[in-house]
């Protein structure tokens, strides 16, 4: 079964960021958000908590860690407690707050260029200071330099933040390395903070391992952060989870301040339960139209941009591309959007190694893909 996108037309009423933030000219690659009409699961639940005035403030409650824990089960066979999920707004938050509690004003905070762009404001809203580590290339993709891991710990760094599956480039971390960097945080006491928003979108060719399912060394140091956003387009509804696995990792999130978990969403919470609980059906469905569209993507950039180096993601709909070959500068982004009025994210932004790189979201339907490929390729 596939998920058909949403015609431009109707794209283009929506007021989110990626449809307000450019002309009608313009065909909008850049800001993680889907094409795809939304769930009807997720439609349901709302539609009946509007219809029942059901608007207040977000209660404390098992509805969500449950329904979260059942759904890590199924795709993972990862078998949290939910007794150990708890919620906040968004993973950025997420993420602030655990570094908060988990590091010292000053610490360095291990991160993995190219990477998410605002990790590094991140960790500096967190008190800490940003230690880049960048990716290891390979022969047959990207890996962790757990090498320079040790050596960043060493030095003294306390944090890693960690993009498991990596953004912007899909890669899925391999079990043995997380292992290996779970030991590497035990021997210099050292808190991995897990980000696996992407997790439920990896393609059935990769498989995701969570973090904190690897060893009982990563749960005592380790830390997930997730959400339903991203998978199933609600990052509008704000609503994120912490997810721990041991009593010592809970205890520290047990000092977390109650106004944190206070701060979901009650929309946000109802979806994600409708979401993890319902979702599984539309979410295979959006991973095979997304699919089809990675490899649509490497057949439009061979024919027609074959300068242009692309590895298809393990997981996501964001696409790394190097435009270094067609000279377009150190942000390619800004030549595709003045010649080719096509919006990227800038390369740059996810650390200097994203210098003449840009990423694209193929979370459109194949003919917005196709033309975008085509008008870049006419900008050349």
């Amino acid at each position: 079964m596939e998920l058909n996108a949403d015609p431009l037309s109707l794209l283009r009423t929506r007021t989110s960021e990626k449809w307000t933030a450019y002309p009608s000219d313009v065909l909008p690659l850049f800001v993680a958000e889907l094409d795809f009409p939304l769930a009807e699961p997720i439609v349901d639940a709302l539609t009946a908590a509007i219809r029942r005035s059901d608007t207040g403030y977000e209660p404390s409650g098992v509805e969500l860690p449950e329904a979260f824990a059942g759904f890590a089960s199924r795709r993972w066979g990862w078998e949290v407690d939910p007794a150990q999920v708890s919620t906040t707004t968004d993973v950025s938050v997420t993420i602030v707050e655990s570094l908060r509690l988990t590091i010292s004003p000053g610490d360095g905070v291990v991160l993995n260029p190219p990477v998410y762009a605002p990790f590094f404001d991140l960790i500096a809203e967190a008190g800490g200071m940003p230690v880049e580590v960048p990716l290891l290339r390979t022969a047959d993709g990207w890996e962790l330099d757990l090498e320079a891991i040790e050596h960043a710990f060493i030095a003294g760094a306390r944090g890693y933040l960690l993009c498991n599956p990596h953004n912007p480039l899909g890669l899925v971390h391999s079990a043995q390395q997380l292992k290996e960097l779970a030991e590497l945080a035990a021997k210099y006491d050292a808190t991995v903070v897990s980000d696996e928003i992407h997790a439920p979108l990896t393609y059935s060719t990769s498989r995701f391992t969570p973090f904190l399912s690897v060893s009982q060394t990563a749960r005592e140091h380790g830390i997930a952060v997730t959400s339903a956003s991203k998978s199933w387009n609600i990052a509008g509804l704000k609503c994120a989870l912490f997810v721990t696995a041991s009593d010592r990792m809970s205890a520290v999130l047990s000092q977390l301040p109650e106004e944190v978990h206070f701060r979901t969403s009650l929309f946000g919470r109802i979806a994600s339960v409708a979401a993890f609980t319902d979702g599984d059906p539309w979410l295979d469905a959006a991973r095979h139209s997304l699919d089809a569209n990675r490899a649509l993507l490497g057949t439009l950039l061979a024919e027609h941009l074959p300068e242009v180096g692309y590895l298809a993601p393990q997981a996501s709909y964001l696409a790394w591309l190097d435009f270094r070959a067609l000279g377009w500068g150190d942000d390619p982004s800004l030549h595709a959007l003045e010649q080719a009025r096509v919006a990227l994210n800038p390369g740059p932004s996810f650390g200097t190694q994203g210098r003449g790189f840009a990423r694209l979201n193929f979370g459109c339907s194949p003919d917005v893909l196709t033309e975008a490929v085509h008008r870049l390729a006419a900008a050349r």
